[in-house]
């Protein structure tokens, strides 16, 4: 860790790339997380300046925070699940539209040790990227940290988050 945040060395790097490039570009963010548990909104308020970026994140652990925060419909839970692809394009797309941001990032995964299924193992973690006044289908993603622990999935979804919040 460095001295002064309670970042490890490469998420404070990564966060703070996030924030001076998207600062650069004047371009707001807005997150939507579940199974990281606010842990990029914690990386990203870690970096001063962030204020200039961040324009607020959403915590929807619960399905029910999912539709009632962000407006993801039960169809998309009750089809798909809350860790899937459609789940997290409906939480990105909720997010942008409460927000004033530019661009949203959602995550949603099984992080474990238990919830996991033949389909969906632990590890199984979902994003999306939803860019404001974009054309055509919201980016998705999902990713498998296999062998790994709950931290260890919590801390990749988080650089996975960071990466996408590039510009």
């Amino acid at each position: 860790m460095e001295t002064g945040t309670i970042l490890p060395a490469d998420l404070g790097a990564l966060a703070k790339r996030v924030v001076e490039e998207n600062a650069a570009s004047g371009r707001k963010v807005v997150l939507a997380e579940s199974c990281t548990g606010g842990l990029v909104a914690a990386a990203l308020t870690e970096v001063a300046g962030s204020s200039a970026v961040l324009d607020r994140g959403f915590v929807t652990y619960s399905n029910e925070s999912k539709m009632e925060t962000l407006g993801v419909s039960s169809e998309i839970i009750e089809t798909f699940g809350a860790v899937s692809i459609a789940c997290v394009w409906a939480m990105a797309k909720g997010a942008l539209d409460r927000s004033n941001a530019d661009v949203a990032v959602a995550i949603s995964g099984v992080a474990g040790p238990g919830g996991g299924t033949e389909l969906k193992p632990v590890g199984t973690v979902v994003f999306a990227r939803v860019t404001r006044d974009s054309e055509g289908e919201p980016e998705g993603e999902l990713k498998r940290f296999d062998g790994k622990n709950r931290a260890e999935i919590r801390s990749q979804a988080t650089i996975c988050a960071l990466e996408l919040l590039l510009p």
